[in-house]
């Protein structure tokens, strides 16, 4: 069963579990999903899902950090707990030593020395580690690999 496919049956379970919240935050997920379907004419593989999940999440922790100083904390919550639900479809992500040794890997492999270099690096490591960690981690990573 495709990742999308599995979205689809939890969008339904929750309808007959009447778990709201949930089902709205599956709903949104199946909203982006299909507009990028129907913008780019493709159907998207688990890859492609996986990636619009990331970037879901991430702009629920922006809107968290934002609701959080404002002092909104009903709609911070809100964001946090909509953050669960979406994590439930991204792979194990790795951990900080993983991402770590991943990028010293890669910075060995392509001989990359200096900060000129992040944009050569970054380049690898997204295609590499896309989906599986933490983009934030992985940039701060590459920037330590190529300043020591």
């Amino acid at each position: 069963m495709s990742l999308k496919d599995q979205i689809t049956e939890d969008m339904k379970s929750a309808m007959r579990a009447k778990e709201v919240d949930r089902l709205g935050t599956i709903r949104m997920l199946l909203a982006a999903l299909k507009q990028k379907e129907v913008d780019e004419r493709i159907t998207l593989d688990d890859a492609a899902v996986v990636a619009i999940v990331d970037k879901q999440i991430k702009q629920r922790k922006d809107a968290h950090q934002q609701f959080h100083a404002a002092g909104r904390m009903d709609l911070a919550d809100k964001e946090a707990a909509e953050i669960v639900v979406l994590e439930a479809y991204l792979p194990q992500r790795l951990s900080a030593d993983e991402i770590t040794a991943a990028v010293k890997a890669i910075v060995a492999e392509l001989g990359a020395a200096g900060p000129g270099d992040m944009g050569k690096v970054m380049g690898a490591v997204k295609q590499r580690l896309a989906g599986k960690a933490d983009m934030g981690l992985v940039s701060a990573a590459v920037k330590a690999a190529l300043a020591g």
